[in-house]
């Protein structure tokens, strides 16, 4: 008897053990990105974001006790590689919840292995403004962004440009990926709402070189300004070949005029664009001083310029995002995380602004059209395009569902 007893005794410290350390067992976290190729300032950009935030909550904790642990994966922007990575992901990592995806088309393909999977997605840089509108027609919705999508970028810049500026002949240019041409889409939707009509709609492939038939049709149809979509290498080529036309207008584009392969390519030539931007890097509230900072001494780049800034600050923000909604959930279960997203009670402090009740169930958009402000491409960097906006830096910005493009540019 004794011996049975002792055997049972044995046997129920291991399973003991066992429960500690399925309970101690990390929260994976897959982080999805291009980190080489044309892509990879944005993608790394936002790695390292996110590697930032993971260790300041480890540093304090963790999550339901537990550490948090990122399962990075290089998409290099292509979809089937995203296809592969969303699959082993899910059924070799089983990861909790996913972070990332810069490329609208990788993001398409891939993140409907995590809706069916139930697993929340976190699009933190992809802005095609179909992509939390992907599996609307179902019950449950897993796809989520914390990135200013195209339906609020596309109408920004007409305004900069048609309203602000006062151009009245305008060109497209935009590349032939799935971001380009749905950007395309959204520009022209825009400008027909002020009843423009482009001079020239262009298109131009990734890793193209020679924008020159494309340029000389946007100059000869008497374009005073070009509106792009496109990611960095491409967008300097279209830089450069003004610079060797001669022919200098302004370019006016969706955010990723700030790419760092964009201004460092272009040089002198890419002087003057405009774009959109949620995150500009200047120390405006503690918050982001505290993040610049960190950023800067901890991956020390080129210049102490941060390749993408608004990569690397929604990168960071999404995690505190993810990490609010497994506590609030107290489970790292799909359907109880994504719930908890869509009915956060607390505030999440970001780098972008402060995050309160960012989503509801009918709504998976963090941000809304008062959040952007411009940024220009000024001696190698992006500032602020407009003093104004430099001497509001600060003022936190609010989700406002009700904010309208032209609204929010009255006001500044």
């Amino acid at each position: 008897m004794n011996i049975r007893f002792a055997k049972l005794a044995v046997a129920s410290a291991v399973l003991s053990v066992a429960g500690i350390a399925t309970a101690a067992d990390p929260i994976k976290i897959g982080v999805n990105g291009p980190f080489t190729g044309g892509s990879s300032s944005m993608g790394v950009s936002m790695r390292d974001g996110v590697r930032l935030a993971v260790e300041e909550i480890n540093k304090s904790g963790g999550v339901l006790g537990r550490k948090l642990q990122v399962v990075e994966r290089d998409d290099e922007a292509k979809n089937e590689r995203g296809v592969q990575i969303a699959q082993e992901l899910i059924n070799k990592e089983k990861v909790t919840a996913v972070v990332g995806y810069i490329n609208t088309g990788v993001a398409l393909a891939s993140q409907r292995f995590f809706q069916e999977a139930k697993i929340p997605v976190m699009n933190n840089v992809a802005t095609g403004s179909v992509i939390t509108q992907q599996f609307k027609d179902q019950p449950e919705n897993y796809v989520f962004r914390n990135s200013a999508n195209d339906s609020i970028q596309a109408p920004m810049i007409v305004e900069e440009a048609i309203t602000r500026r006062g151009f009245k002949k305008v060109a497209i240019l935009a590349d032939s990926t799935n971001y380009g041409q749905l950007g395309r889409e959204d520009l022209e939707k825009a400008l027909a709402a002020k009843g423009v009509k482009p001079v020239a709609v262009e298109k131009f492939n990734i890793k193209d070189v020679d924008m020159t038939a494309q340029l000389l049709k946007a100059k000869e149809a008497g374009a005073e300004a070009v509106l792009t979509y496109g990611i960095g290498p491409e967008l300097a080529q279209i830089a450069n070949g003004m610079t060797k036309l001669g022919w200098k207008v302004p370019m006016v584009g969706s955010w990723t005029l700030s790419m760092a392969n964009y201004i460092d390519n272009a040089g002198p030539g890419g002087e003057g664009a405009r774009m959109p931007q949620t995150f500009i890097q200047q120390p405006d509230t503690a918050k982001r001083k505290a993040f610049i900072d960190a950023y800067l001494k901890t991956f020390k780049p080129k210049n102490n310029r941060i390749d993408s800034p608004v990569s690397a600050a929604q990168g960071y923000d999404s995690i505190f995002l993810l990490a609010a909604a497994i506590k609030q959930a107290n489970s790292t279960e799909g359907p109880k995380i994504r719930e908890a997203l869509e009915n956060l009670t607390a505030k999440v402090e970001g780098t972008v602004t402060t995050y309160d009740k960012p989503f509801t169930k009918d709504d998976h958009e963090a941000i809304t059209a008062n959040i952007p402000v411009f940024g220009e491409v000024k001696s190698g960097k992006v500032v602020y395009a407009y003093a104004e906006d430099m001497k509001k830096g600060g003022d936190l910005r609010l989700k406002d569902p009700k904010a309208k493009v032209a609204a929010a540019a009255a006001k500044k």
